[in-house]
């Protein structure tokens, strides 16, 4: 049997990220955490930190202002996984993977690398909305230079959260289901995908000694979890034994809505429009240049909305 890749995990102590370093760990792959300088006294950081530790993982400290550190921890690994946020209610960070791309490509010894998307794919959000289309266009900013540097590499487009997502019943602003009221985008009937954050790391660690993700976009596809937001509240209804008030915003409400929110706030909205008035995560099937995991990982019981939702009870 081949040798699992060593695995260098930039953005660790995030939301996403943490979940990466325990599904890299469970999966027996030896386990870099990037320890940056900038994390300081934030506690809560560094407990996490020793945690992982812990559990079997190697702290290496860098930065993204010290290009030699960069260089240094990338030489411990075969694969790079990025996990720094990109929503712009916390901080939007995605260009300074740049530095990262530059410190893999000085380097020369990384066999993959999965930069930090792990949303839409923003190779087919060409056409979105401003203020939010600079999420995807700095991603594809990344992608660019990835791909110009020669590095090989797998894209991860996940798709929706299911914390962002169906805790508010797919309302923005609600991070916990509601046992009154919800307000549907139009009629609620446009699907989109939503996917566990553990599966989402379970099914990323998968790809990255699999040759077939090699160079390559990977969607995340759970067949019954592609779902309109009325049929999650009928879920939800069923959990809990009670048919909930429905009201409506239409798509010209939302966005005269939209237009009065800061410059943050109209980034992530822009993107719920997106999702949730065109369907833009569901309205399309994948080619042939694509992967999916539902078919790659058959084995991998990912988890529906209905288990996910049961949490909320």
């Amino acid at each position: 049997m081949a040798m699992k890749s060593k695995v260098l995990i930039v953005g660790g102590t995030g939301y996403l990220g943490k979940r990466l370093v325990k599904a890299s760990l469970a999966q027996g792959h030896q386990t870099y955490v990037l320890q940056r300088k900038e994390v300081g006294v934030d506690i809560e950081k560094v407990q996490l930190l020793l945690w992982f530790k812990q559990l079997g993982a190697h702290l290496v400290t860098g930065s993204f202002n010290d290009h030699q550190s960069l260089v240094n921890a990338v030489k411990l690994v075969d694969v790079v996984i990025c996990a720094i946020s990109g929503v712009h209610i916390r901080t939007h960070q995605i260009l300074l993977q740049l530095k990262l791309v530059d410190a893999i490509k000085e380097a020369g010894n990384i066999k993959r690398f999965l930069p930090s998307e792990f949303g839409t794919d923003p190779a087919r959000m060409e056409n979105a909305m401003e203020p939010g289309r600079v999420t995807f266009d700095d991603k594809m900013v990344v992608r660019r230079a990835i791909e110009e540097a020669g590095i090989p590499f797998t894209y991860i487009s996940a798709n929706c959260f299911a914390g962002y997502f169906l805790g508010g019943l797919c309302q923005p602003g609600f991070i916990l289901p509601s046992r009154d009221h919800v307000r549907l985008h139009g009629d609620g009937n446009q699907k989109a995908i939503y996917v566990d954050e553990d599966d989402i790391a379970t099914y990323s660690i998968k790809t990255i000694d699999d040759p077939r993700t090699l160079n390559k976009t990977v969607y995340i596809r759970p067949a019954e979890n592609i779902l309109s937001q009325r049929e999650v509240v009928q879920i939800w209804e069923k959990l809990i034994g009670k048919e909930l008030l429905k009201s409506s915003i239409s798509e010209q409400e939302f966005l005269a809505i939209m237009k009065e929110q800061d410059y943050a706030e109209q980034v992530g909205l822009t993107h719920y429009y997106h999702v949730c008035y065109e369907g833009c995560l569901a309205n399309f099937e994948i080619g042939d240049e694509v992967e999916e995991t539902s078919i790659l990982y058959p084995e991998i019981k990912y988890t529906t909305v209905e288990e996910y939702m049961k949490r909320y009870l």
